[in-house]
């Protein structure tokens, strides 16, 4: 174990580092003389459809190895473990139904945490604490305060942190933070993010006869979440907008990317918006500068969009400077107006189909070999997740929060501060 630590951090000056102009996309050096002594040894902590997707990007890193996946449902840990053997052409990948028997595991040196929201930061901080590095899916805290926990665990334990933010790594969002970073925009006037209307279910689907333990474990997957009775629906994925089991009543969904990269263009990784307004329409947050963040609802991913977004797919933002507009989205592209701008904007790579996650995951394991901080580090996530739940908060309220950007703290408001919290139920 010792041996293997040692190697992968020495090993960072072979394969590190970002290609020049490759927007996060590195080389991987040691695809062909990487032994297995020598991976990086990789668990799965939930692997649902999102996490076999990310996971197919992180296999293809050939110093990395997936050695276990744990799932509380036999069909999913069934299904990973056949895409995991199928890309090594063996049968080791083991199974589990009880994640902490994963992280008991001393051979294996990261993880990849792909649960519901409900788990994200409890898994996170347990496998932090058991000396893994993390790599968490977002929402990584369905609440301010898990989110503020989860930092200080990383930080304490010395561990590195991903979070699942992947647009930080992708080639279109990355220029447009460049632009407004290098002053192509001129002086930042404001940001616009995009995400769901907020959504908040409070009633119980009517109870079905629990399987067994071994099918699905159902306590297991509540896990912090307060108790109900089973239903398929919930652990077929079809839990969003539960309040029990969604973070910042949906807002987070998309939230957790796209107020994070304003955060990110705004140069405001270690800080957050102190004002936030809400509205039918949406979230005008306000930094300490003056400088507006406004979260935009959208009705439906493709449709009832503001009329600035342009049609560049999921997520979009849009950045206004003194001398022009940056906006981006999913599809790939990049428009700026004033037109004569465009001749700043470096060439794109070409879009290959979904949305690439190798870069990220590369960022991670890199960051695991020379122990530096990855482009969404603990920090850089607990700041954006707290601005979009203080966002959330303001709506659930339907009136405007004022938050203490040192604290993270809502200012002389007890019915905000409640909400920053949640029980959280015995479940070991």
């Amino acid at each position: 174990m010792s041996d293997r630590r040692a190697f992968l951090k020495t090993s960072v000056g072979v394969a590190s580092g970002v290609v020049a102009g490759g927007y996060g996309q590195q080389e991987q050096v040691l695809a062909a003389s990487a032994v297995a002594s020598e991976r990086i040894r990789l668990g799965v902590i939930g692997i649902g459809p999102r996490a076999k997707y990310v996971l197919g990007g992180m296999l293809k890193h050939k110093d990395v190895q997936c050695v276990a996946i744990a799932d509380v449902q036999q069909t999913r840990r069934d299904a990973g473990k056949k895409l995991v053997d199928n890309v090594y052409g063996d049968a080791a990948c083991e199974t589990l139904g009880d994640f902490r028997q994963l992280l008991d595991r001393k051979d294996i040196d990261a993880v990849f945490i792909a649960t519901g929201d409900r788990w994200h930061a409890t898994a996170s901080m347990l496998a932090a604490e058991a000396g893994k590095d993390v790599y968490s899916e977002k929402p990584c805290g369905i609440t301010i305060d898990l989110c503020k926990q989860l930092a200080e665990t990383i930080d304490r334990t010395g561990r590195v942190f991903q979070a699942g933010t992947q647009r930080r790594s992708v080639a279109n969002f990355v220029e447009a933070v460049r632009l407004v970073h290098d002053g192509v925009l001129g002086d930042l006037k404001s940001l616009h993010a995009t995400v769901y209307v907020p959504e908040i279910k409070t009633q119980w689907l009517p109870g079905q006869p629990t399987p067994n333990a071994k099918q699905c474990d159902w306590n297991l997957w509540l896990g912090p979440a307060p108790w109900r009775p089973y239903h398929q629906d919930y652990v077929n994925g079809r839990w969003r907008g539960y309040y029990d089991f969604d973070s910042g009543a949906r807002l987070l969904d998309w939230g957790a990317h796209t107020v994070d990269l304003c955060q990110w263009a705004h140069h405001a990784d270690d800080t957050v918006p102190v004002q936030y307004a809400a509205d039918e329409k949406g979230v005008t947050a306000t930094y300490a500068d003056g400088t507006p963040l406004r979260i935009d609802f959208l009705q439906t991913p493709f449709g009832q969009r503001p009329g600035w977004i342009q049609s560049l797919g999921t997520c979009p933002v849009r950045f206004v400077g003194s001398k022009g507009i940056v906006e981006v989205g999913d599809s790939g592209g990049i428009v700026v107006s004033p037109e004569k701008l465009m001749s700043a904007v470096k060439p794109l790579p070409q879009k290959g189909s979904g949305l690439d996650v190798e870069a990220h995951s590369r960022n991670f394991f890199d960051c695991i070999k020379s122990r530096e901080l990855p482009v969404a580090n603990q920090n850089a996530m607990r700041q954006s997740h707290i601005a979009c739940h203080a966002a959330a908060i303001a709506w659930m309220l339907g009136r405007t929060v004022k938050l203490d950007p040192k604290t993270l703290q809502f200012l002389d408001d007890d019915e905000a501060n409640r909400l920053c919290a949640r029980p959280e139920r015995n479940w070991q």
